[in-house]
């Protein structure tokens, strides 16, 4: 399956690839799978060391190596002379040595033009920890989330549908009622799946069919990410928090509140119980974050509240047991809009967003709010029917923006500076 992070991994080769690559995700996202598909398509010599399972391996890391005395072990583990010219070498897992991520400096400074590209599951809680072994200016950072709606499409062979949305937002024009109605019909089933590479592979091996694709995948992935916080969390009290904090966000986002809040989580609920588990989670992928800008100034600037989303919408479908009938036949059910949301969030993050959000008084809000060339702009997003906001003149009112955006069951048009953007094609919306 393609990836749309193979266009960067693309663009480091490009270059020069002085710098080592790391790539940094959630467990199960395809990481893996993605590095080795790019190294295997465009470098005629490629290596492969997973530290987790080879402990020979890990063990060359131990000592302080500078760059050539890694290589001259390297070459005696596998019995020959490594082209160090025209060979890409992929260290995997290496979230396990503190000192194979102390050694990335001595690469990024080197005279022989080494090709590194590394990962490794919760490598970005690793790297909070090691935060003073590694200078980023020694080492090209990229992040890598679930299969956006994009990628989904693609994945399903609908590069002509993706291209049509494309075209459509770019120049404003409606969408043809068959394809709106294929694009809906397929961002309904992302929603039910999700971007987890091993849910839509099996969504895909069952020809589409949602009453087909096997649940239980997902469920086994959440299992799997809380087994982590057990492993790698030492303390029982702190993964007790990080469960119940993980566990409490589908109730968050359904709630209504305008804001996180931490007695929702438990009675006792406060800021310096939770803020060390909220940033475990953020640096493990695990989740998104939004933070809600000043009232009076909607800029990168934010006054300390904030939205929590997990990091896939098909783990919020999967854990908030919606009915994947209630989704693919448009009915009103009680996580409608906390999924299509956190789609959204998705969406945006994927594209290298931040996450900002504002509201005035009761009733007067703005789901997020991106930067792009022009200006600060405003999205609302709508999951039912109506397209009714409050928060959309009020807005306009006080920021005067270039235009706001509103998705929502609609096709594209534009009406007295909103522009009316279906669901599906939220992946266009680029920001920062």
């Amino acid at each position: 399956m393609y990836r749309l992070i193979e266009k960067k991994f693309q663009a480091w080769k490009n270059g020069g690839m002085r710098k080592p690559l790391m790539v940094i995700g959630a467990r199960k996202i395809g990481k893996t799978y993605t590095i080795q598909k790019f190294c295997k398509e465009n470098f005629a010599n490629y290596l492969y060391f997973n530290l987790a399972t080879d402990i020979d391996i890990k063990n060359i890391f131990e000592k302080k190596l500078d760059d050539k005395m890694i290589i001259e072990r390297l070459e005696l583990y596998i019995g020959k002379r490594i082209d160090v010219e025209n060979t890409i070498i992929f260290f995997d897992e290496i979230q396990v040595s503190k000192n194979f991520i102390s050694s990335l400096q001595y690469f990024a400074k080197a005279k022989l033009p080494y090709k590194i590209i590394c990962t490794g599951n919760l490598l970005g809680v690793k790297l909070h920890r090691y935060s003073k072994t590694i200078s980023v200016e020694k080492v090209k950072i990229e992040y890598m989330h679930p299969m956006n709606f994009e990628e989904f499409l693609l994945a399903a062979r609908k590069k002509s549908l993706v291209k049509q949305i494309k075209e459509c937002y770019e120049e404003l024009k409606t969408m043809p009622d068959f394809e709106h109605e294929e694009a809906f019909n397929l961002f309904r089933k992302y929603l039910c799946v999700g971007g987890l590479p091993e849910a839509v592979l099996n969504f895909l091996e069952n020809d589409l069919n949602i009453l087909d694709y096997d649940p239980s995948i997902v469920s086994d992935i959440v299992t799997m990410y809380i087994a982590d916080m057990k492993i790698y969390v030492k303390s029982v009290v702190e993964t007790r928090k990080l469960e119940n904090l993980y566990q409490n966000i589908p109730a968050q986002l359904v709630s209504g509140m305008k804001n996180f809040r931490y007695n929702l989580i438990d009675a006792d609920g406060r800021k310096r119980k939770f803020e060390a588990p909220i940033n475990w989670l953020l640096n493990a992928n695990l989740i998104l974050i939004g933070n809600k800008v000043q009232t009076k100034k909607p800029s990168e600037f934010h006054d300390g509240n904030f939205r929590l989303y997990l990091n896939d919408v098909g783990i919020l479908s999967r854990m908030s047991n919606t009915k994947y009938s209630d989704i693919m036949l448009n009915k009103e059910f009680e996580f409608k809009d906390a999924i299509v949301k956190n789609y959204v969030a998705e969406e945006l993050t994927s594209n290298g967003a931040n996450l900002r959000y504002w509201f005035y008084g009761k009733n007067a809000k703005i789901d997020f709010i991106i930067h792009n060339d022009d200006g600060i702009i405003p999205i609302v997003v709508k999951s039912g029917e109506s397209v009714k906001s409050a928060g959309l003149n009020t807005y306009m009112r006080n920021f005067m923006p270039e235009y706001i955006i509103r998705l929502a069951s609609t096709n594209f048009y534009t009406l007295h500076g909103v522009r009316s953007i279906p669901l599906y094609a939220a992946f266009c919306i680029k920001g920062e």
